[in-house]
């Protein structure tokens, strides 16, 4: 699989990242098939998070005997430094990690969150600062997480920042200049870019749910190439990481181990066959 740079970290990393939130309640075996099956197609970087359900429990097994050959990212909701620390501690413990590549205030969607996460950052820093993780990012999932993260990136010393990316998000002219303005903005500073969502749809809304993602995907192979080619089309994302269903995961990564750049009239097609679908935005609650 084709690797990329993401940014300072100097992680030469798969541009399909395994996204964890695949494994919320998977069984072991699933969960264990489907890293495995990850690994062989050249995944070398995972993301995942205490929000995911039984996630950490179920890949701590897994991840142990791999870990020189996996960037291991991890992230926190939590804004007491007390809680933070705790929460990491735990994290490490449960994927059976010394430290991690990489850990990120997880869920940062517009100012007044970040406003109440500047405790949260200091004791990440410190973390850093004690070897407990290598690099700090932020991540985030709605209409206003660029511009948040680009605040981010002028008052922290951030090394990455993951925000939704996908043709329906481009096609919104008023994202897009947010978007752009933070893919700027993490250029000049050489930050790590991944993005998210490259094969959400649209809202559940009525539909019965068909996948385990909280929004409904794109399913087909070709929507889902579309999705996945025009994400790491944009210019100046690294990767993306893959979606919280085990099946699309795996789709995911195919599509991506075959990935060749979209053309501009591609790019421009995948807009246009997208700009019609309601905004997945904002995330539902519970």
């Amino acid at each position: 699989m084709l690797t990329r740079r993401v940014g300072r970290t100097g992680h030469h990393s798969s541009v399909a990242v395994l996204g964890g939130a695949a494994f919320w309640g998977t069984d072991p075996e699933v969960t264990a098939s489907a890293f495995a099956a990850a690994l062989d197609a050249g995944v070398n970087h995972l993301d995942v998070a205490p929000r995911y359900g039984h996630a950490q429990e179920s890949l701590g097994p897994l991840v142990a005997p791999v870990r020189d050959r996996l960037f291991v990212a991890c992230k926190t909701m939590r804004h007491d430094p007390d809680g933070v620390r705790a929460q990491l501690e735990e994290s490490l413990t449960l994927l059976r990690c010394d430290f991690f590549d990489l850990y990120q205030m997880h869920a940062v969607t517009d100012l007044d969150e970040l406003d109440a996460r500047a405790r949260a950052v200091t004791a990440i820093m410190a973390a850093r600062d004690e070897g407990l993780c290598r690099f700090v990012g932020i991540t985030g999932h709605n209409l206003t997480t660029p511009a948040a993260q680009l605040e981010a990136l002028r008052r922290y010393d951030l090394d990455t920042v993951m925000f939704p990316v996908n043709p329906r998000l481009w096609a919104d002219p008023a994202y897009r200049h947010d978007a752009e303005a933070l893919l700027a903005e993490a250029e000049a500073r050489d930050v790590g870019v991944m993005a998210i969502k490259a094969v959400a749809a649209r809202p559940w809304g009525e539909r019965p749910h068909t996948a385990t993602t909280w929004y409904d995907p794109y399913t087909t192979a070709e929507e889902i190439e579309r999705g996945v080619r025009f994400v790491l089309s944009v210019p100046g994302v690294h990767a993306l990481c893959t979606p919280s269903d085990p099946v699309l995961t795996l789709a995911a990564i195919e599509a991506a181990g075959r990935f060749e750049p979209m053309t501009e009239d591609e790019q421009v097609a995948a807009m246009r066959a997208t700009a019609t679908e309601d905004h997945i935005f904002p995330m539902p609650a519970g």
